[in-house]
């Protein structure tokens, strides 16, 4: 996905600023497995995913918990870095070989300082974030493991084929076991 579509479905831009922000963005390629943002650590720099699949998780004593995955015109967006300045809480691990543009958050809070259309986009940016996370946390509190797992298929079915069982349980909230069970109910 190219970034002019990206920026765009978080909130289009007069062209003059929207230029003047892509001056700041450049593209980099990861091999799978990278662990591009780190638990514990103040992060710099804001993701878009041209092309790939990532996840989100926090690392526990037994095993990593995945609260999200990110593909094809996500952002990946260390939200208490961005709005914060303070240290992250989860890891984003790569989980295909990929291709993203990246954006420094020092470089884009000096736009937000000069340019309204600039501030205005950044702050949609982290308000369709803080949606998403709602509805993450509704989703896990108010439905079983079928619904969600349900949801996720009529949602984002791609990324049953791309990633592994073991991620999807731990997102789901489930042993793997439950999840062939799930799925074979399906």
């Amino acid at each position: 996905m190219n970034i002019d579509t990206i920026l765009d479905q978080i909130f289009p831009l007069p062209e003059r600023s929207k230029s003047v922000l892509q001056t700041l963005i450049s593209e980099i390629e990861f091999p799978k497995d990278s662990i591009i943002i780190k638990a514990g650590k103040l992060e710099k720099t804001i993701y878009f995913i041209k092309k790939g699949i990532v996840r989100a998780f926090v690392p526990q004593e037994n095993q990593d918990v995945t609260f999200w995955f990110g593909k094809e015109g996500d952002v990946v967006l260390p939200m208490k870095s961005y709005v914060g300045n303070d240290n992250n809480y989860e890891n984003i691990q790569l989980l295909e070989d990929s291709v993203l543009y990246q954006l420094e958050i020092a470089s884009l809070r000096e736009l937000f300082e000069t340019d309204i259309h600039i501030a205005n986009w950044g702050r949609k940016l982290a308000e369709k974030e803080l949606v998403k996370t709602e509805e993450l946390f509704i989703s896990r509190q108010f439905r079983t493991a079928s619904q969600r797992y349900l949801e996720l298929l009529r949602e984002q079915p791609e990324i049953l084929q791309r990633v592994q069982l073991g991620y999807i349980a731990s997102f789901l909230g489930i042993t793997q076991v439950s999840l062939s069970r799930i799925r074979a109910e399906i």
